[in-house]
């Protein structure tokens, strides 16, 4: 999909922010892959990518078992860029030295630009000090032949370090993160002055040359497509029917784990407005029983997954077969699908399929977003159509409201949380901050509180309301409503929602790492 178009290639030694150099690549119009290490030497061979990242990692380049770079990095006459962990191996494979035991850096920092380079054009300058991020224990203490300093910081004197005639830099920050003010700008500086690549990936290409793609794979098949009611299997919907219409057939499942009115909408939005062959399965019984004593999350969610598929067979044997089966899944879905050293993950993104169907199934998967990150999705979503208030929604993984319960799940508790969600989501709509917010949801806790109310004692469930705010969807921070805000979503839920006697706002943040809340 990608070949008319530059790349960057971004080899991924294990840091929990490797997404992120990829956002921000993509946020300038190049697109960007990441790659475990063992897999960098094919990926240069079949991407042909302009230029190479590598990613930081929590190994130590000082240990004989510490991933490296393949060779074919240094050799193939490509511009690469050593962020962390990826500036120590490089160091160290092209005949640098490597130390522990100096003074380690985690947090804020200053650099000190000593020289002028390309990577600083119009960013810093010479002579001035800038804040980065960094994090840090080992530290490069000798440079390889061609090397030289650009910058250094109190604990790191190679801050960054350059072999200009090859084209190789080396930070010892994490200019990916909003923590590094312009690092991408840095990142920018690399991409498109010294990798030389176009900005040309645009949600338009990618729109058409997806379409090109589903039609290509899809041929003359049956498609269904699992709808979840949220954004990303909706925009997947959209697209796959803009490529070959009544060829799709959209299956969305009502497992009673929805939020209030959550379902009408989606129901609303395919058969009125898109016209786009529906079947609404009422699936209640079955997923609420089926959870019925079970309070570990991810029994959960894969109990959940479990009946999705058996749901989606199912169905595609009533329509007269299907040949594929599409779903909504994103580029985060298939990075943390597989750990950095290459093995399945066990517990990250359980209820996406990523590694294929079970082989009783005789259906293909069709994923036209696997290539996106989440904000691009919604850029997509808007080119295609989609309304505003559908694709900006807050994300909600598939088990819905099963892990917002935590313990055993029963409908007493189900409506208990959707009546308390849906306050709590209308207050933040009429005070004008749903946008701005990333994520807000109500927890059922499983504690039960003695109160009084009146002239009455209770005792009912204990409510916790969670709002984050991310610019890069990898970190979130707690949104600071005031209190008169919180009073007044506090005394609504205990007013009108019977089961509810105390209410209480999560201040906590969310470091780096996938953003998903549970």
């Amino acid at each position: 999909m990608t070949q008319n178009h530059d790349k960057i290639l971004i080899i991924d030694f294990g840091s929990q922010v490797t997404q992120l150099i990829a956002r921000r690549v993509r946020e300038d119009g190049v697109y960007s892959e990441v790659v475990p290490f063992q897999k960098a030497a094919e990926a240069i061979r079949t991407m042909k990518p302009k230029g190479v990242i590598l990613s930081g990692g929590p190994e130590s380049v000082t240990t004989d078992a510490s991933p490296r770079a393949p060779k074919e990095v240094f050799e193939a006459g490509l511009p690469v860029f050593g962020i962390c962990y990826g500036q120590q191996t490089m160091a160290a494979q092209l005949g640098g030295e490597v130390e522990g035991g100096h003074h380690s850096e985690f947090g804020r920092a200053e650099i000190e630009i000593l020289t002028e380079s390309p990577i600083f054009q119009g960013v810093w300058k010479v002579g001035q000090k800038y804040p980065v991020w960094m994090s840090h224990g080992d530290r490069v203490t000798k440079l390889p032949e061609g090397f030289e300093v650009l910058a250094a910081s109190e604990n790191a004197p190679f801050a960054v370090v350059a072999d200009e005639e090859h084209k190789f830099y080396g930070v010892q920050f994490h200019p990916e993160v909003v923590h590094t003010p312009q690092g991408a700008q840095l990142i920018r500086n690399f991409v498109r002055d010294i990798a030389g690549c176009r900005g040309d990936w645009t949600m338009k290409a990618f729109r058409e040359e997806a379409i090109e793609r589903i039609r290509a794979q899809v041929g003359t098949g049956r498609v269904i497509c699992g709808l979840s009611g949220g954004v990303d299997s909706a925009v997947a919907a959209v697209l796959i029917h803009e490529a070959i219409g009544d060829q799709l057939t959209c299956v969305f499942v009502d497992h009673g784990l929805l939020r209030a009115a959550e379902a009408e909408q989606v129901v609303t939005l395919f058969r009125d407005h898109y016209n786009i062959p529906l079947v609404h399965v009422q699936a209640q019984d079955l997923f609420i029983g089926a959870l019925e004593g079970v309070s570990d999350p991810e029994v959960k969610r894969k109990t959940i997954g479990r009946l999705f598929i058996d749901v989606f067979d199912e169905e595609a044997k009533k329509i007269g077969g299907a040949d594929f089966l599409a779903q909504g899944t994103l580029y985060p879905d298939v990075i943390e699908s597989v750990s950095f050293t290459g093995g399945p993950s066990v517990t990250i993104k359980s209820h996406h399929n990523v590694g294929g169907l079970p082989e009783r199934m005789k259906m293909k998967l069709v994923e036209p977003l696997r290539e996106l990150f989440k904000d691009e999705v919604r850029v997509l979503g808007r080119e295609l159509g989609l309304p505003d208030a559908f694709v900006g929604r807050h994300p909600f993984p598939g088990p819905g409201l099963a892990i917002r319960v935590p313990g055993e799940i029963t409908r007493e508790k189900l409506d208990i949380l959707r009546k308390a969600d849906a306050i709590y989501l209308e207050e933040i709509r009429n005070a004008g901050l749903y946008d701005v917010i990333w994520q807000a949801f109500a927890v059922l806790l499983p504690v039960k509180t003695v109160g009084v109310m009146g002239d009455a004692r209770t005792y009912d469930h204990v409510c916790a309301l969670r709002a984050v705010t991310s610019i890069d969807g990898m970190t979130a921070d707690f949104y600071p409503f005031d209190m008169a805000f919180l009073g007044r979503v506090a005394t609504r839920i205990i007013n009108e929602v019977k089961g509810i006697n105390r209410v209480t706002y999560d201040i906590t943040s969310k470091p780096p790492g996938t953003i998903e809340w549970e």
